[in-house]
């Protein structure tokens, strides 16, 4: 089967898919199977991390696919109750176990919370030990982007953070440009919210073109060279978001869409010592 994908450069030189699939709230029990349906369709950029509980049958699928490891771009976070040096490179080992590989090829902080400077120092010896191919963080703002980046030795390649028509993190994207890093965007279609799938100016661009309202969020984003991982357990779903890669919206369409910008940093407040509490009350 042919497939059809568009790549960016991360700073580091290696180069990613602009769309995967991600595994976020995916039940384990039925993970392996939507996995393996998404692979089918022809995804190869997975998206998984320790805390959704399913890096095993993330494992499970891609090994049992027959398709050669390197083919694949394989993404997982370590989480905040992991975070440390001593904890974070203990819980890394037991994530490659699960997926049952040798390496990933992107490895991120799970949020700006913790020791994430200690869990960044496992990021850069996995980099330097072949464990990764690229590191970086997620659900980082700007002010504890910028101090992490000017005191690491290597700059995050990306940052995942909640990206799409309606939160379009325009004033992140700019400060992330002055180290290279790439926006990668979790929640790329709004995660249903502000009436995304059947939103009358998305809905009337995709007709223009052939495409529905999803498949025009996603093309928004990955012709910026903002890779996106839209999660659905429906294979007919997984195959309507990979069919977006033989059409370009034009610069009026993309003009119009980006004034859909309606919080541009996303829905939820990292830096909000409530929101924060009640993150970590709930982990530990």
């Amino acid at each position: 089967m042919a497939i059809c994908m568009e790549y960016i450069r991360l700073n580091n030189g290696v180069e990613m898919p602009v769309l995967g699939y991600g595994v976020f709230k995916v039940n384990p029990a039925e993970c392996e199977r939507c996995v393996t349906d998404a692979i089918s369709t022809g995804y190869r950029l997975i998206d998984t991390a320790q805390f959704y509980a399913n890096e095993e049958a993330v494992g499970n699928a891609i090994r049992k696919s027959g398709i050669p490891r390197e083919e694949f771009f394989l993404v997982t976070k370590i989480w905040l109750t992991n975070s440390g040096d001593r904890r974070s490179q203990d819980s890394f080992e037991e994530s490659l176990r699960r997926l049952q590989t040798e390496y990933v090829d992107l490895l991120l902080v799970h949020q700006p919370y913790g020791d994430y400077y200690g869990t960044y120092r496992t990021l850069e010896n996995a980099l330097a030990e072949g464990k990764t191919r690229a590191i970086g963080v997620s659900n980082f703002y700007a002010d504890r982007f910028h101090d992490l980046a000017c005191h690491v030795n290597v700059v995050p390649a990306i940052d995942q953070l909640e990206t799409n028509v309606f939160s379009q993190q325009t004033q992140m994207r700019e400060l992330l440009m002055q180290t290279g890093t790439k926006v990668m965007a979790w929640g790329p279609m709004a995660q249903g919210k502000e009436n995304f799938f059947g939103h009358e100016v998305l809905t009337d661009i995709g007709a223009r073109y052939g495409k529905t309202a999803s498949q025009v969020g996603l093309r928004f984003l990955v012709q910026q060279g903002i890779p996106a991982i839209p999660k659905t357990t429906n294979i007919e779903r997984m195959k309507e978001n990979f069919d977006i890669f033989d059409f370009s919206l034009d610069g009026q369409d993309m003009a119009v869409l980006k004034s859909l910008n309606l919080h541009d940093a996303g829905t939820r407040d990292y830096t909000d010592l409530s929101y924060a509490s009640r993150i970590i009350a709930q982990t530990f």
